[in-house]
């Protein structure tokens, strides 16, 4: 039989694993790129012309984010690092990381 505090001790387990995972997204109207496990996570984000996006890298190698025309560049970014540029033209725009060339995302701008 659940007893009120075992109730109580469920719905608090329940609530913290909802606030984390919550707390674990970006938030609304943000356009971030996660780098994790040798991948670019979303591969393809569409954003509108004059957006700001951010690379966060999440993995324990460094990354960077180097469109494929030069049209921007992050340093080396280590963990925890954030490369921010701004999209004032409409086009895709084709990205990899200078140090794992095999890793690519793109960024279409609406």
């Amino acid at each position: 039989m659940l007893t009120k505090r075992n109730f109580l001790l469920a719905f608090t387990l329940i609530l913290a694993g909802v606030v984390l995972a919550v707390s674990q997204q970006p938030a609304a109207g943000t356009n971030e790129v996660v780098i994790q496990n040798f991948a670019f996570e979303p591969a393809t984000l569409t954003v509108k012309v004059g957006a700001k996006v951010t690379w966060v890298n999440r993995d324990d190698e460094p990354h960077t984010a180097t469109a494929t025309d030069k049209r921007f560049s992050s340093k080396a970014l280590e963990n925890g690092d954030r490369f921010t540029t701004e999209f004032n033209q409409p086009g895709i725009y084709k990205y990899y990381c200078a140090m794992h060339p095999k890793m690519t995302g793109q960024i279409i701008v609406k």
